[in-house]
């Protein structure tokens, strides 16, 4: 990657790495439904906007936009709620690393679900790997960590977070979108789904403290909005295989903010679970092998 590329990985990593804290601060003035509406209404706007100066359409058929909705359910709606009411009995910090297994589902999931994406034993070996640190995460015999039906709820996000993955590669990916159209109309599509649930979920009158305010806002406009932009641009620009990458870095990022804003401790079994989760999905993805391949090609145009 080039240092602009560099820059916009690093940025969305910050990005949604912040989020977890975010939305640990927005929950002390909004109940998880209204926090999760707030964010992809925000989320929708951003982009939206950004897609008519751009000129780029939004689909029109009826049935893509039933795929949409979908994926929107699973890759959006779903997971922001379980987050949202995850955070409010556990960590940002361990909230951020559960999601970090994110990817090592997304393989769990497309070996079953894709016939072109068949298990080697390396992806074997690195799912297995990478349970084992899941459950050093959640850590059931340590309650400092918050509840565990709290870690659950984050580990059953990243699960959604999965199956959304692999829905768009296997019923749109094949469309051909414009990946900011697909973005945008996704988010819009979610926005409209909460807005339906959310009138049957608890309420309360908001209370937008100052620093509640900022955070959704923040939560809204740069960890959903721009962070679309910036993940779809690093696609372009280095391929999703690289892009895809960003989701290691990530629990770094939400477990130095939350420690740093939050004042929330680190404890040896989520640093442990946090390293054995991010080697076993390197090792299933071989992450290793591919930059040193990505180092011999360069050396070879050079």
């Amino acid at each position: 990657m080039d240092k602009a590329s560099v820059a916009r990985f690093l940025l969305l990593a910050l990005l949604w790495g912040s989020s977890f804290t975010f939305i640990k601060v927005s929950l002390e003035g909004l109940t998880p439904g209204q926090l999760v509406l707030s964010r992809l209404i925000l989320g929708a706007a951003v982009l939206l906007s950004i897609a008519a100066i751009r000129k780029v359409a939004l689909p029109r058929s009826v049935q893509v936009w039933g795929h949409i909705a979908a994926a929107g359910l699973f890759g959006n709606v779903i997971p922001f709620l379980l987050l949202s009411y995850g955070e409010k009995t556990t960590g940002a910090g361990i909230a951020g690393v559960l999601i970090g297994a994110t990817p090592l589902l997304t393989l769990a999931l497309a070996t079953a679900a894709l016939p072109t994406e068949r298990a080697t034993s390396r992806k074997a070996v690195g799912l297995a790997l990478g349970f084992i640190g899941v459950v050093l995460l959640i850590g059931p015999w340590h309650e400092s960590l918050g509840s565990l039906s709290g870690r659950l709820a984050c580990f059953g996000a990243a699960v959604s977070y999965a199956i959304g993955f692999v829905y768009v590669r296997k019923y749109l990916s094949p469309l051909g979108l414009a990946p900011l159209s697909l973005a945008a109309s996704q988010l819009v599509a979610a926005a409209v789904l909460q807005a339906l649930v959310t009138p049957f979920l608890a309420w309360r009158t908001p209370d937008f403290t100052a620093p509640v305010t900022l955070s959704i806002v923040l939560l809204g406009l740069l960890s959903t909005g721009l962070a679309y932009v910036l993940y779809f641009r690093l696609i372009g620009d280095v391929g999703a295989t690289t892009a895809s990458a960003v989701n290691y870095v990530v629990p770094v990022f939400a477990v130095l903010v939350s420690v740093l804003f939050l004042g929330e401790h680190v404890t040896w079994n989520l640093l442990a679970g946090g390293l054995v989760v991010l080697v076993g999905v390197a090792y299933a993805e071989n992450r290793v092998g591919q930059l040193r391949k990505e180092k011999e090609t360069a050396g070879a145009v050079r």
